[in-house]
């Protein structure tokens, strides 16, 4: 089945919780985030060309992502040793979580986890701050999601 790199609204669900380390090893909590919208992004590997067009493009957005009082934390299964350096080389200045072990736990909990590739798949979450997930936006393998839908979907996103 192909996925449209689309938005869609999501039913007002909960937002499973979670703690992850950070590229430095800071833990990184979505309950301690309460309060502030979360853009969560799941991506297959650090490192590789399509997931680093799309965090480039994520990166030279985040003006306006902070502007929509916003957090941005991108997630995948790489260690956080591999997320440092790869945060380094490309001058990215926000969270990348290491969901390294339990190997893809978190992704799993999102439906966002490819247990036959054992990564997680391109799926995105725009959290409220009340924790609830306002949308998704999902695309296929090779497939960016566009940097639009992140930003129509903060625009969209009821005011708390």
């Amino acid at each position: 089945m192909r996925r449209s790199p689309v938005p869609a609204a999501a039913p007002q669900r909960p937002a499973p919780d979670f703690s992850l380390p950070n590229q430095f090893g800071e833990p990184v909590s979505l309950s301690v985030l309460r309060g502030t919208p979360v853009v969560l992004v799941f991506y297959p590997f650090a490192f590789s060309g399509v997931c680093t067009g799309e965090l480039d493009e994520l990166q030279g957005a985040r003006d306006e992502i902070a502007r929509a009082g916003a957090r941005l934390l991108a997630v995948s299964c790489d260690s956080k040793y591999a997320l440092r350096a790869y945060a380094q080389q490309r001058g990215y200045s926000f969270d990348l979580l290491a969901d390294f072990w339990p190997h893809g736990q978190v992704a799993d909990a999102y439906q966002a986890f490819d247990a036959d590739l054992g990564r997680p798949v391109r799926a995105s979450f725009i959290i409220d701050g009340r924790g609830l997930i306002h949308t998704e936006i999902r695309s296929d393998p090779g497939t960016p999601r566009p940097l639009q839908a992140y930003l129509d979907a903060l625009k969209e996103m009821p005011s708390e």
